[in-house]
């Protein structure tokens, strides 16, 4: 099986229908991503804009990288950007409202498990945005540190580091001493 690098980078020079594959391999799971960050509909609309800029930008794309998925997570993350910027009030552009896929779950759990469950929500919600996002990319999407920090575009050893803090922040919680 080929590569991502190698299928993207066989689009980039003159074979475009190389980038089907491509789509096929990751297209439910930057669904998901937008889909836990704008919610399922929003991501319906959305995905089509993510490859349409990927595509436009393979040429880009180094073909080092045998994974697409930091890459494509990266180009999704500014088409959430540009779409909470459109959709927002002037003075509440640039402060994207998270998503919280978790609140149906939490109204169909026990009491007990649902306060446990909002107390975690509200944990990872008081992270400061750059912590809470390298560790939603590595709990949510499964990618390691190093992949994270292409995704945002930081040095990996910055990625680490905020994974840590935010790990260290959640671990009161998570053993119950609460936040």
């Amino acid at each position: 099986m080929e590569t991502d690098g190698v299928l993207i980078e066989r689009s980039a020079r003159g074979r475009p229908d190389a980038f089907v594959e491509v789509v096929r391999r990751h297209e439910v799971a930057v669904h998901a991503f937008l889909a836990r960050r704008a919610g399922r509909q929003a991501a319906d609309d959305l995905l089509g804009e993510v490859w349409v800029r990927a595509f436009g930008g393979r040429a880009g794309f180094d073909p080092a990288h045998s994974d697409a998925r930091p890459w494509l997570y990266g180009i999704a993350r500014n088409v959430l950007r540009a779409h909470w910027r459109a959709g927002r009030p002037a003075d509440q552009a640039g402060v994207p409202e998270a998503v919280d896929p978790w609140d149906d779950v939490i109204d169909r759990l026990d009491s007990a498990a649902a306060a446990r469950t909002r107390e975690m929500v509200g944990a990872v919600r008081a992270l400061p945005p750059e912590e809470r996002e390298v560790l939603l990319l590595v709990a949510w999407e499964q990618l390691t540190p190093a992949q994270a920090a292409l995704v945002l575009g930081i040095p990996p050893g910055t990625a680490r580091s905020r994974l840590h803090r935010a790990r260290a922040a959640l671990r009161p919680v998570l053993a119950g001493e609460g936040p």
